[in-house]
């Protein structure tokens, strides 16, 4: 057919006497004809971050799984960042913000989902710290007051293994879970009780500290 290499065509390799630095056959830089590495790693952190915002970590990641030479992906990461688009503490302190207060998450629980996307300690510290002990037992009651509810009904060690397994799952301590575990039970017991009775009964004994 007109058209068809034979010979001496690329067959799966670089053609003799191919550069080192041309692009691998099937990568994202050999998809077009002539493309450099370059325009390649800024075509696909642009198109990364149109889709959500990532950390450096992750944009290094998606550029070496498309065969962009290290040293390259490094100078088109360190001019992004020069611009303010790359920003891993913008981007953990909006995460820390959105998962807080969207899904209740703990601070362990964030500070493991930052780590998990490349940033560094010291990052994941500064913004982890933002939330205060006073929040994060006022997002771990909210969260029990609104599971509370379903779980009437239960046993009360059922209900109680099964609001600290929920807070635990979102990165509270045991301890913290379970004095708000306690507080709300009580609360709600005593709401339903003659005046003077209190939370005895309710299957635990009292959490220290």
């Amino acid at each position: 057919m007109a058209g068809r290499r034979t010979g001496g065509g690329r067959a799966g390799g670089r053609p003799p006497g191919g550069h080192a630095d041309e692009p691998t056959p099937g990568s994202a830089a050999d998809a077009t004809p002539d493309a450099d590495p370059e325009s390649v790693a800024r075509a696909i952190v642009l198109r990364r971050l149109t889709a959500a915002p990532r950390t450096r970590a992750q944009l290094a990641d998606d550029l070496r799984r498309r065969d962009v030479p290290d040293e390259v992906a490094d100078q088109v990461l360190d001019r992004f960042g020069e611009v303010g688009l790359v920003d891993d503490e913008a981007f953990a302190e909006a995460w820390v913000r959105t998962r807080h207060t969207g899904r209740g998450l703990a601070r362990r629980a964030l500070a493991h989902e930052l780590r998990a996307r490349g940033v560094d300690d010291e990052t994941v510290a500064q913004a982890v710290g933002a939330v205060g002990p006073d929040e994060e037992a006022a997002a771990a009651r909210s969260l029990v007051a609104k599971r509370l509810a379903s779980t009437r009904g239960l046993p009360t060690d059922r209900r109680v293994r099964r609001l600290a397994g929920m807070l635990a799952r979102k990165g509270y301590s045991s301890g913290l879970a379970m004095r708000v575990v306690r507080d709300a039970l009580a609360a709600e017991r005593g709401s339903d009780a003659p005046t003077g009775e209190g939370p005895e009964g309710l299957g635990w004994e009292p959490a220290e500290g």
